[in-house]
């Protein structure tokens, strides 16, 4: 697995996911369509044995976001997964993607991190359109 990203770029994600999720924080991935780099994984908690499939699985939100530009409901946002043990935060910005895991926090918050993720992941995808112009 390569590192997509640059130091910098990982710092800013890093650092709006923690500041809007605070100590509830449970893990923070990046993926592009052909790469994925896990940024952050916190010490109480182990990673499971298959992340690539994990990482496969969220890419389908490339397509899925295609899907939904017909939709009334306006522009795709973010999507939010629900399990025994946390949540999932999927946030989609052209052909660059995030995930992040949280123990229980409030609406308000998976909102700020989806609003926070979605502008680095802004930032970053135009400085990746630079680079290959």
């Amino acid at each position: 697995m390569s590192h997509p990203l640059t130091d910098d770029e990982t710092e800013q994600l890093l650092r709006v996911c923690r500041t809007a999720i605070d100590d509830e924080l449970r893990s923070v991935t990046y993926f592009s369509p052909n790469d994925y780099q896990h940024l952050y994984l916190r010490d109480d908690l182990e990673r499971g044995t298959d992340p690539h499939s994990f990482v496969e699985h969220e890419r389908g939100g490339f397509s899925s976001q295609r899907t939904y530009e017909w939709s009334e409901l306006g522009d795709y946002q973010y999507t939010m997964r629900a399990f025994e043990n946390g949540y999932l935060v999927r946030i989609i910005v052209g052909t660059h993607g995030t995930y992040v895991t949280t123990d229980s926090v409030t609406m308000a918050r998976f909102n700020e991190v989806a609003e926070a993720v979605s502008g680095v992941l802004g930032e970053i995808a135009s400085n990746s359109e630079r680079h290959v112009r």
